[in-house]
Formats: structure tokens, sequence, C-alpha cells
């Protein structure tokens, strides 16, 4: 007897497709509103994940639990109070059971995407971002730093990448921020383009609008900081490291402090 008909959505957000597996329509469709023009079809995603979708009611003892990452070789283990997920990033097949929520499917996608990024010389940021006259700005911070305010200030010609996680990526010699579907409290979807980042900078509240340029040493510390990386491997990490200080090198990253309304853009260049 044939068994459930499986159904494919296909996720892909900067340029790495990530194909989700599963025979529960209802959790498909809710993928498909949810991500919106970041579902498209491809051949060859980077990864391949079989979702069974359980009850909320006593899936996990901790429905709380913090988010684990762990590993054995190729093997990761990705947990939260509301998914348990297994992974080999060799062959890049793995499958999740998970409540069905798009709070478990969107921290499964980070995690997946950072490990992914690491790899590949890329890396996923806390901060706003957007395109401007066909360049990216950057802007990141801790919560509270501004992101959304920023994003709210932003000018009506600004298109909108992402409120809350920047996807940066070396492309060629030069690095690209692209529109991501992680959002903060807009809860707006980025849109899904890529543009050559013009520079980063590091926001902070402030009585005026200042910009300072920061060392490259000043750069890479303070943007570890802000860097989303979830596996305590000492490889990817050491990679991560490698990525974070080539792009400080290559594009300025300076420190802002801003007063809360649209002046801020006139010193933003």
């Amino acid at each position: 007897m044939a068994g459930p008909k499986m159904e494919c959505v296909t996720l892909e957000v900067g340029e790495v497709a990530i194909a989700l597996q599963s025979a529960d329509a209802e959790y498909c469709a809710q993928v498909r509103g949810r991500y919106g023009d970041f579902v498209r079809d491809r051949e060859h995603p980077s990864a391949q994940i079989k979702v069974e979708c359980l009850p909320e009611a006593g899936f996990a003892d901790d429905p709380d639990e913090d988010l684990l990452v762990d590993h054995q070789r190729s093997r990761w283990t990705l947990r939260r109070g509301d998914f348990h997920a297994e992974w080999d990033s060799a062959t890049g097949v793995g499958s999740v059971r998970q409540v069905r929520s798009p709070y478990a499917t969107d921290s499964l996608l980070r995690v997946l995407h950072s490990l992914i990024l690491a790899r590949q010389g890329g890396f996923l940021l806390h901060a706003a971002s957007f395109v401007i006259g066909g360049n990216a700005y950057v802007f990141s911070g801790v919560s509270g730093s501004g992101k959304t305010t920023l994003s709210r200030l932003a000018p009506k010609d600004a298109v909108l990448l992402s409120d809350e996680v920047s996807y940066i990526r070396k492309v060629g010699s030069r690095y690209f921020a692209y529109g991501t579907p992680f959002t903060g409290e807009l809860a707006l979807n980025g849109e899904n383009v890529c543009a050559p980042i013009r520079g980063v900078y590091l926001i902070f509240h402030g009585p005026s609008n200042v910009v300072a340029p920061l060392a490259v040493p000043a750069s890479v510390t303070s943007l570890m900081r802000n860097v989303l990386f979830f596996a305590a491997d000492e490889t990817l990490v050491q990679s991560l490291f490698r990525s974070v200080c080539d792009f400080a090198m290559n594009v300025p990253v300076k420190r802002l402090e801003f007063v809360p309304d649209a002046s801020v853009w006139e010193v933003i260049e």
C-alpha cells in the first residue's frame, strides 16, 4: 500500500537552496505562505530535509529547551524545544521532527545556512540591510541598538534586505548582501535580491549623528560579536573568523551613533 504523497518546497536564500519534503499538506502550505518569493524550484539543493510534523502537546519534555547544535564528523544534531533534526553535511540529507510552527522551521533554516555559509566564506550577521542606488548598506548591532528604527526611517527608494539577519557572502573578489526571510520586529520578508556591500555601520543610539571609521582589528572584534553561529566546532569557527577578517579588510566598517529621525541618512555614504 502506497504511503502518503510527499511534497517538496525548496527555499533559496543567498543562492543556497534547502529542500523541505513533507507529507503534511498543511505544513507545506504554511511554508509557501511564510516564505513567499524565497520559494524557488532548484534541481540540486544544498540540503534536503524530510519533515515530520507532530502535535505540540507532549512533543518535548521541555518546550523551552535552548538550541543545541552538536556533531560527530559530518553528522549534525540540531535540537530545540520545538524541533529535533539530524543532518549529514557530507550528503546534504537530513530529517526533522517538529511542531507545525514557522518558528521551528525558521530556526532550523538559520542553523543550516550558518553551517553551509561557514564553508563558503560567508556568514549571517545580526544586522538590518538595504539596497540604495545599486549598493547594499548594512547596519549591525545587538537587540535594542536601532535596527528596527533605521528600517522604519529608511528612504522611500531603499529596498529592504532584512531588518534582523543579513546574509553576507563573497562572490569573486567582492562581498554581497542578500535578502532574507529572517525577520525582526517589522515582520516583513526582505526582497530576494542582492547587491555589493558599500559599507557596514555598527550602530548605537546617541545625542547626534556621528560616523567614525574603525580599524580592521576593532572591526573584526565588533563583527564577531554580532555573527550568528550556533556550533562549537573549531574548524568552522576558524573558517568563520578568517572570513570576517577578510571581510573587514575589504569592506569599510564604521561606527554610527544616531538620533532616531530621518536625518541619520544624511551621514550615510
